[in-house]
Order: structure tokens, then C-alpha cells, then sequence
């Protein structure tokens, strides 16, 4: 019996790309877009995005899956999208962390979500159009490696993903270049071949976190609280707006002077206070990382300690670090050299080579 697999697409290149690539190998593919927010709740500048959730990107996903003889579907999971992510990313930035949403979308929607439509369509499988590796060990684990093309990996926001989603996806893009992607688009005439790439939040569609907050909480009848900029000895040298329109290591935008250049340090949202310091005190070496999940291994025993490659940011070369689990969903890392701006909220993921062990949310 042919394998039914649910696609899905976003309106890009790569994932049309991937369902071509599959129904080419014999798949029964479906496609699907994932509605996942309005214009009209998120605001921006919706001519300079012209990306997923408006109705050019549904119209090019429905082309391709004509083009390739596949059936096309739109699943609207606005309403859950905005409970699940959007509302932690406003919480996480009132709480003075840096979230990242891709993330948190790819676990609760991409694939928890995106997977229980598969069954209710009656798909075995579902794919996708990362740049990744999901693999079956002789033990009989799922593991996910990273995609060839080192400037497209994208394992680091897959760490996640469960045994029981990664047993039913497929990524056919993960021996693949991207210039093999767009002209193997090309070449079959896909109606997404030429669509530019896409690398801010979605929901962001003009790139400013801070418009969106600002927006977004007074049309909920809420607001931010302004409070001191302090310096890391003590001294208070400004204002801010609200500390969730700061980050660790920003350097841009903090509307202080003083005779050197000045970076947030820390964020202490309990007292309201963003602390600022020079470039030195961005430096640290360890940090404990919580909400841990283990993926291309088992689950290791508390006190178990190993050597480990570890990235605490999405474009952040992994370095050199000692990890040792703390519970079953802790870890304290240390790097054999410090790392600067290690920033909380963001994710923190640990490779061995190429292979994605696990990963978790920094504290």
C-alpha cells in the first residue's frame, strides 16, 4: 500500500520542493498550509512581507500541489497558534527573557498539531521542508542529524520534537543544497521557485518585535511599566520603556550616555530593572538549561556528566562544553571558553558531530 504522507507548506521553495521530491519517490502526498495568524491581529507592513498567512503564499501552495496532481487543504489554527505561542512570547519577553518561537512552534503546532490532522486525513506520515536528518539508529531511536548544507541547517529548531513525532516524519531536503532546491524548482517549473527566502518571526512580518508588543498588549487593555537603567556597579544612568524591549547583549537603542559603549548585561523583570556593563561582562562560561529534551539519545541518568558540542543561539557556531544532568529535564553546561551574550529564554542545544542530542531553554 502506498505511504500517505501530509506535506507541510508554507508557500516557500523548500517545502514545495519536498513534496515534488516526494510524490517523484512514490508517496501519496497531501499538501497543506497552516493558517496560523491574521494581519489584522499582528500588525506590520504587510507590503514589505508578502509572506506565509496572506493570500499570495496559499494561492502558490495550491499551483505546486496542482502542478504535482496533489490534493491541497488550508488548516486554520490561528485561534491555538495565538494561545500557544503568541501569549508566551509576549510573557516571556514581560519576563525579561528572550524567546524564540520557531521553536515552541514547531513542538506545539508544526508537529503536535500538524500531526493529529495528518491522522484525521487519513496520512501515515508527515514532511516537511528542513534543512535536516531524521534517521533511525540500530537501537531503534529516532535521531535527527544536521542537513548537509551548513549555512541551511536547521536541526537547531527541532530539538523538541518526541520518538513518537519523529517516528512519523520525513525530510527529504537534508542531503540537499540550496541551490540544488531552487533548481530542481526550476526545473520543474514550480510556481514557488523564485520566492526569497524568509528569516524573521512570522508573526513579525516587519521585523520589530517591539511594534508588535506594544500593539498587541494594548489591544489586550494592557501596558508596560518604565524603570531604571542601571549600571552593573549599582548606578542608575536612565529610563527604560518596559523591560521586555531589552535583551542580553543589546547594545542599540538604550537611550543612555556614557563615555564608553554600553550593553545589557542581565534583566532583573522581579525588580523592573534592565542592568547595563561593558562588553567584558557578557562573558560567561556556564549556565543551566531546563525544559530538556533528549532526542538522538536516551535520556541520561542524573549525574551523569559528558563532552558535548553546545549552541546557545540559532547562527552560534557550537562550542566545546562539559554538560552534566542535573535532573530529568536539567542540565548545567560548561564551556571550555567563555561565550558571550548567553541570553535567557533562548534555546541551548547539544551536538555530538552532527548528531542532535538534545535541548532545552537557558534559565
Amino acid at each position: 500500500m502506498t505511504t500517505k504522507v501530509l506535506v507541510a507548506m508554507s508557500g516557500g521553495v523548500d517545502s514545495s520542493v519536498a513534496a515534488l521530491l516526494l510524490k517523484e519517490q512514490g508517496y501519496d502526498v497531501v499538501g497543506a498550509h497552516m493558517k496560523l495568524w491574521d494581519y489584522a491581529e499582528v500588525g506590520g507592513d504587510i507590503y514589505r512581507d508578502g509572506r506565509c498567512n496572506s493570500p499570495d503564499p496559499i494561492d502558490d501552495c495550491r499551483l505546486v500541489c496542482d502542478s504535482i496532481d496533489a490534493p491541497f487543504y488550508v488548516l486554520n489554527l490561528s485561534e491555538y497558534f495565538r494561545d500557544v505561542v503568541i501569549d508566551n512570547f509576549v510573557a516571556e519577553y514581560r519576563a525579561g527573557r528572550t524567546p524564540n518561537p520557531c521553536i515552541r512552534c514547531n513542538t506545539k503546532i508544526r508537529w503536535a498539531e500538524f500531526l493529529r490532522k495528518a491522522h484525521e486525513v487519513g496520512c501515515d506520515h508527515i514532511a516537511t521542508g528542513h534543512y535536516a536528518f531524521v534517521e533511525k539508529s540500530e537501537r531503534g531511536r529516532y535521531c535527527i542529524r544536521k542537513g548537509v548544507d551548513g549555512t541551511r541547517d536547521q536541526s537547531y529548531v527541532l530539538w523538541g520534537l518526541d520518538q513518537e513525532a519523529l517516528a512519523r516524519t520525513l525530510m527529504p531536503l537534508g542531503g540537499m543544497l540550496k541551490s540544488q532546491v531552487r533548481q530542481i524548482a526550476s526545473r520543474h517549473k514550480l510556481h514557488t521557485a523564485g520566492n526569497r527566502e524568509s528569516h524573521e518571526i512570522c508573526f513579525v512580518p516587519d521585523d520589530d518585535y517591539r511594534r508588535f508588543l506594544r500593539e498587541y498588549e494594548s489591544s489586550q487593555g494592557r501596558e508596560f511599566t518604565p524603570g531604571e537603567i542601571v549600571y552593573q556597579d549599582g548606578r542608575v544612568l536612565g529610563w527604560h520603556d518596559g523591560v521586555a524591549f531589552y535583551t542580553v547583549g543589546q547594545r542599540r537603542g538604550l537611550g543612555i550616555s556614557h563615555p564608553t559603549p554600553l550593553y545589557v548585561q542581565r534583566i532583573d523583570a522581579a525588580a523592573n530593572r534592565v542592568i547595563v556593563g561593558d562588553d567584558a561582562s557578557l562573558y560567561g562560561t556556564e549556565m543551566v538549561v531546563e525544559q530538556v529534551n533528549w532526542v538522538s539519545m536516551a535520556p541520561p541518568a542524573t549525574g551523569e556528566c559528558f563532552d558535548a558540542e553546545v549552541k546557545i543561539r540559532y547562527q552560534h557556531p557550537p562550542a566545546p562544553a562539559r554538560v552534566i544532568v542535573v535532573s530529568g529535564n536539567s542540565l548545567h553546561v560548561t564551556f571550555g571558553q567563555a561565550q558571550r551574550a548567553i541570553t535567557p529564554g533562548q534555546s541551548a542545544v547539544v551536538y555530538r558531530g552532527d548528531s542532535l542530542l538534545g535541548g532545552g531553554v537557558i534559565a
